[in-house]
């Protein structure tokens, strides 16, 4: 199993807008198309000076799949991001391959 790891620190003026788009447009946008078989929306619990930092986990079956949805898929969801929050946010991504989930 692979996770891709997006976090995410929004500022704290879109914050709660921003959360109610991932939930309820965005997160739903990229699963449907396919590639993963579930997630995880999760606050990050540190004292942030700024902003509020977001942790989404994408489990997807294999690297192959990784790699279509980022060929296929990702750039225009990325884009779609970056136009609603552009200056509002600091993103980046990590590819983790489940060892063990006990």
């Amino acid at each position: 199993m692979i996770i891709y790891n997006v976090t995410v620190n929004i500022d704290n003026d879109v914050h709660t807008e921003w959360v109610e788009w991932m939930k309820n447009i965005h997160i739903p946008d990229v699963m449907k198309t396919g590639f993963f078989k579930e997630y995880r929306f999760c606050r990050v619990l540190t004292d942030e000076p700024q902003g509020h930092t977001y942790s989404i986990q994408y489990l997807c079956e294999s690297l192959t799949d990784y790699d279509r949805y980022q060929k296929q898929e990702a750039p225009r969801l990325q884009a779609d991001h970056k136009s609603k929050y552009e200056g509002k946010f600091v993103a980046f991504r990590t590819i983790l391959k489940m060892v063990d989930n006990g």
